[in-house]
């Protein structure tokens, strides 16, 4: 059994969605970020940057903070989503990364300034609505080559993902990013990734360009 330490962000729906695909079994406990829970003390003993996701395998005893991690640890676990060596693993890797150093920090800072507030920092707005904007078409050039990110459905995906499902708050057309749209509606469609979409606490569903 494991325990998931989560709340419905992207960062969050990451590690949901792969424990939905996986088909393992855990057991959810809520963070509230709302309300400071990310910062009580015994959530911290077990993710001390107070960041979920985060989670405890009673299988093994193991302990994990930062979305990534937990993703490669769950993938790596299982033998499923993540190739185990070779150049196929390396692409996932890379596009895992890049989702963590590029589009979620980016797109974190977009919803910052666009969708919660709105008109008070212009220079920052346009930054990094132009930035948005790159990442989307960074994604698109790579899935007009192939039909996931690495080629077959992995981690990758389920990382950058929860991401793009909050296209309205970035204000960005998925008309304008054929392939990206594509994508976004084939994992949609998985019936894991619906479930992994509504952890903690069920959601209005997915948004649908």
């Amino acid at each position: 059994m494991i325990d998931l330490y989560t709340w419905g962000t992207p960062n969050g729906r990451k590690v949901s969605i792969l424990l939905e695909e996986l088909g393992l079994p855990y057991t959810v406990h809520p963070i509230d970020i709302g309300k400071n829970e990310q910062f009580d003390p015994a959530f911290l003993r077990i993710s001390p940057n107070n960041k979920i996701p985060a989670i405890v395998d009673h299988d093994t005893g193991q302990t994990l903070m930062e979305s990534g991690a937990i993703m490669i640890y769950l993938a790596d676990k299982t033998g499923r989503f993540l190739a185990p060596s070779g150049a196929e693993r390396y692409a996932a890797l890379e596009w895992l990364m890049w989702q963590m150093g590029g589009l979620g920090p980016m797109l974190g800072q977009v919803h910052h300034f666009l969708h919660f507030n709105p008109g008070k920092a212009p220079y920052a707005e346009d930054r990094y609505a132009k930035e948005a904007q790159r990442l989307y078409g960074v994604m698109d050039r790579r899935l007009a080559e192939r039909p996931y990110l690495a080629g077959d459905y992995s981690i990758a995906d389920m990382a950058c993902w929860p991401w793009v499902s909050r296209f309205e708050w970035q204000r960005v057309d998925l008309t304008a990013f054929p392939n990206v749209k594509r994508w976004y509606l084939a994992i949609s469609a998985r019936p894991a990734v619906e479930r992994g979409y509504h952890v903690p606490t069920a959601q209005a569903g997915i948004p649908q360009p």
